[in-house]
């Protein structure tokens, strides 16, 4: 069910005591990217200075979809968010690999890859991603190893190990499979996963299961728990209201 804005906080009071946006976080915003910009909005819409704000499960920037979004005393209720099984929908171009995993550095052609001709194998290679898995985070990610960020690390051209760390996929679907000749192809997958999945990974690790590399080409968080797409405010539209709001308070 859509949001309104009569089920958005109309006093500082109401906004303090505790209140979750759900977002649809556009393309190439960060998750940050939208806090800030929230902050921003909501502090010059009430007229106050101080605002507790945070997000609950980063979205990478070539990513879309639901983000948490929790405000005053809300906030304390992040990590029981962040703790919560996401789905995503994915779409893996094969044929290639990343650095990044992702489209976000440059394409590498995989030497040799043998492009599955249909389902089958593919089929095959994901029965083996269901359930408790190891995963290895990706180099370019938020993640820190010895107190050092590793995409900082990555972008120096620095080489790290990084443990494998145990991660629950709930449910792996293929959605479809277009193959575009000769070395090329696309799947889409929906995901189901819990807390810590990179599935920029789980792109990479299917590609090198079939033989021909592997990257994420487009991601969509479609739930958040019990919140999915339906639950989720457009950002451009949340902010009019409140700039409306305040041009006509």
């Amino acid at each position: 069910m859509k949001p309104t804005p009569e089920s958005l906080p109309a006093t500082v009071e109401d906004l303090e005591a505790g209140t979750v946006l759900i977002i649809n976080k556009p393309l190439t915003w960060t998750s940050f990217d939208v806090v800030a910009k929230l902050k921003s909005t909501l502090r010059r819409h009430f007229g106050i200075k101080k605002l507790k704000i945070g997000h609950a499960g980063t979205l990478d920037p070539l990513a879309t979809g639901v983000l948490v979004v929790c405000v005053g005393k809300a906030t304390k209720t992040i990590d029981q968010w962040m703790a919560t099984q996401k789905s995503y929908t994915a779409q893996v171009k094969l044929g290639f690999t990343t650095p990044s995993f992702d489209a976000e550095t440059q394409e590498i052609p995989f030497v040799g890859a043998q492009i599955p001709i249909d389902t089958a194998k593919i089929e095959t290679v994901l029965t083996a991603f269901r359930g408790d898995i190891l995963q290895v985070p990706p180099l370019y990610s938020a993640l820190k190893i010895g107190g050092q960020t590793l995409y900082k690390m990555a972008r120096k051209g620095h080489s790290v190990d990084i443990p494998p760390r145990p991660v629950t996929i709930h449910r792996l679907d293929l959605l479809s499979y277009r193959v575009n000749p000769p070395c090329e192809a696309v799947l889409e997958i929906a995901v189901v996963c819990s807390k810590g999945t990179y599935i920029r990974s789980l792109a990479n690790d299917i590609g090198a299961s079939l033989g021909c590399g592997g990257y994420l080409v487009a991601l969509e968080r479609t739930a958040s728990g019990e919140k999915t797409l339906s639950d989720a405010w457009e950002l451009a539209t949340l902010l009019d209201i409140w700039k409306e709001g305040k041009e006509n308070a």
